[in-house]
């Protein structure tokens, strides 16, 4: 078994580059070409909530962004860190973002006006479970869901397999968030399913935070877009209190902003074939290299004493 995964994972990563290389599935490596003819530029007003120079980015409540994103609060990338020079949260800033198929970022960040000492409040009353927060080797419970095929599933129906679970909702249009989610998972599907050494008992699982719009056929659109086996990868939705649940549990926050739009964090887990938490990426910055390496291991695992 070591022997497979070994061999497995020298192919997943020969693979993998190559596919990067020459599909530009790594936003750090966009093709010029794409970005030239599809990027969009746009001006845009916002509050900054949080400024993270050595992460280059900088978090900001912005105002709706007229036939491409609604008002809600997200990190932005910056290429150039004097950008963020004097930023301070509560400050208000216009900006101009440019975003293209697979990579956005801003920049000409101009204050307005002086910074407050007050930041709106995101926080909203839902229900939710009482859960605590999965650790790694936790057994992931069972949580049900409608899929897009408007059937009831059951997280714990893929014990046996490798699980991959992502969040996101169809509506975000932002490339480095919901879509390059839905976009990694696309490509390690195309990688598992091209590679005779791969394993055969894994699935993706891409689970809406945004049930109210996401309904099964949404989904199931979003899904064919992507290009999904059904026998590999499901898109679901469901009670959102259980959706809140599950997404508490692995670090996820998501919050409606009052308006229709939805704010959130980026959350990917990794549960092995004894149904146990394996890995958790925080963040977008991950790859498919990553992702089929974890997901290697995770459809061989077998603990000792079972």
């Amino acid at each position: 078994m070591q022997f497979f995964c070994a061999l497995f994972l020298m192919c997943v990563v020969g693979l993998t580059v190559s596919c990067e290389r020459s599909a530009g599935s790594s936003p750090a490596s966009n093709t010029l070409s794409a970005k030239a003819s599809t990027q969009q530029v746009f001006q845009v007003k916002g509050l900054v909530v949080a400024v993270k120079p050595r992460e280059k980015t900088v978090e900001i409540k912005h105002e709706e962004i007229p036939g491409y994103m609604p008002a809600m609060t997200m990190p932005f990338d910056v290429r150039d860190t004097n950008e963020l020079s004097g930023l301070q949260p509560g400050q208000r800033v216009e900006f101009r973002l440019l975003a293209g198929d697979t990579e956005a970022w801003i920049d000409q960040i101009r204050k307005v006006g002086e910074a407050t000492n007050s930041i709106p409040s995101n926080s909203v009353v839902r229900l939710a479970r009482n859960v605590e927060p999965l650790q790694l080797g936790d057994a992931l419970p069972d949580y049900r869901f409608l899929n897009q095929l408007n059937r009831e599933i059951h997280t714990s129906q893929f014990k046996g397999q490798a699980l991959a679970i992502t969040f996101l909702f169809t509506r975000c249009p932002y490339p480095t968030f919901c879509p390059l989610m839905a976009n990694h998972f696309e490509e390690l599907q195309k990688l598992f399913l091209k590679m005779g050494n791969a394993p055969t008992n894994w699935h993706l699982l891409t689970i809406s935070f945004d049930p109210e719009f996401d309904k099964p056929e949404v989904l199931k659109s979003y899904a064919e877009m992507h290009h999904y086996d059904p026998a590999h990868w499901t898109f679901a939705t469901g009670d959102l209190e259980d959706v809140t649940a599950i997404g508490e549990q692995v670090g996820l926050a998501f919050w409606h902003d009052g308006n229709g739009s939805i704010s959130h964090n980026l959350r990917t887990v990794i549960i092995d074939a004894e149904g146990r938490v394996q890995k958790i990426f925080e963040g977008n910055a991950w790859t498919v290299a990553e992702l089929a390496e974890e997901m290697a291991k995770a459809a061989t695992t077998v603990r000792a004493g079972r």
